[in-house]
């Protein structure tokens, strides 16, 4: 089997497994569009992610737009809690501390960008409803390994995710 078709395969049963435990069919089909619509979104991510919150079951895409920043706004949320536990901690070096602090402001940034999103997207304003952030490349300049990686990631895909929903809109 070659790997393009272990990944549909793959993909179609992540999808049947969301369906029956609960991912809305709506979910599913606005993930495939916005997967389709913007090759950057991560079709399985979109659908775990928006599968979860209790507002997906009931929403039509604006709905899932609107989810979409809240996902985004409650995880930057947790990563600026993160941040500051890390910068709280005893012993972390200058060079990380000064990283951590660009990324707090960055992060700060991001979780105003989901709230104003979700503002933007439920008053109907789309263009003003996009925005995206990443705090890697701050790491980078430095070369330290970034310890929010993981984060970083996740905020960059739950950002495509509402920009491509938002823009599958009419």
């Amino acid at each position: 089997m070659s790997p393009s078709s272990i990944l549909v395969t793959t993909s179609a049963i992540v999808a049947i497994i969301l369906v029956l435990h609960g991912a809305d069919a709506t979910v599913v089909t606005t993930c495939k569009a916005a997967a389709e619509s913007d090759k950057r979104v991560d079709y399985d991510f979109c659908v775990l992610e928006l599968g979860k919150h209790h507002e997906s079951p009931d929403a039509d895409i604006w709905g899932l737009a609107k989810v979409a920043a809240l996902v985004g706004a409650a995880n930057t949320g947790n990563v600026l809690v993160e941040i500051r536990a890390r910068l709280a901690k005893p012993g972390t070096d200058a060079k990380t501390t000064t990283v951590l602090r660009q990324c707090l402001k960055l992060y700060d940034a991001a979780d105003d960008a989901f709230l104003n999103a979700y503002e933007r997207i439920n008053e109907r304003n789309y263009a003003a409803g996009k925005e995206e952030v990443r705090c890697d490349d701050a790491f980078t300049k430095v070369a330290s390994p970034s310890p929010l990686n993981q984060s970083s990631t996740y905020t960059t895909k739950i950002s495509i995710v509402c920009i491509a929903i938002t823009n599958l809109i009419k």
